[in-house]
């Protein structure tokens, strides 16, 4: 697929010069962060109507890369975008081929953001629409493994367990973070 673009989606307050996300969009060809108006005051509707911009504003295909907020970000907009196949085409019609979902946050835990929490809560809790991947560490401090299994499950993701990485961010030292970018081209090559 050597027309498939990369959209780097971040959570809360973006992510930093030493984040993988960062480093990747650095790293790979047709590469490309989907910038949110406020990174640190997010509002559901403003989030996905720019993500949407950013998945319509080429024609080929794109792969999601999210990030703690950014995957609940594209978990509705998923549902408020629902695969519609046509005859001709194997790709939905949105164009996204797949997603890499990692360390999705569980906003009911008693310190979450709470204008996060009123404005992405409740969680859509319906399949998604294209393939993906959920990434999620046995000590992320912002999603219990238990969370990111419940959401891998009703999303219809394969789980990744990726052991004890934290939030698996640039707290994390992961760098390039080599086994997520064996992830990305797994989930790249459907396999």
């Amino acid at each position: 697929m050597p027309d498939l673009r990369l959209l780097i989606v971040p959570g809360l307050n973006n992510s930093g010069p030493e984040h993988w996300q960062t480093r990747w969009e650095s790293k790979f060809a047709h590469c490309t962060r989907v910038q949110q108006r406020d990174w640190a005051e997010p509002r559901r509707e403003d989030w996905v109507a720019t993500l949407d911009a950013a998945i319509h504003a080429d024609a080929s295909p794109c792969l999601l890369i999210a990030h703690s907020l950014g995957v609940i970000a594209i978990a509705h907009w998923a549902a408020a975008h629902p695969r519609t196949p046509t005859p001709r085409r194997r790709a939905p019609v949105s164009g996204v081929q797949g997603a890499l979902l990692v360390a999705p946050p569980w906003l009911e835990r008693p310190d979450a953001v709470p204008a996060v929490r009123a404005s992405f809560t409740p969680l859509p809790m319906a399949a998604l629409p294209f393939r993906s991947l959920l990434v999620a560490s046995s000590n992320d401090p912002y999603g219990p493994l238990a969370n990111s299994r419940a959401l891998a499950a009703a999303w219809g993701s394969e789980l990744v367990e990726v052991g004890a990485l934290g939030h698996i961010n640039a707290d994390s030292g992961l760098g390039d973070w080599p086994q997520g970018q064996a992830l990305l081209r797994r989930l790249m090559t459907g396999h």
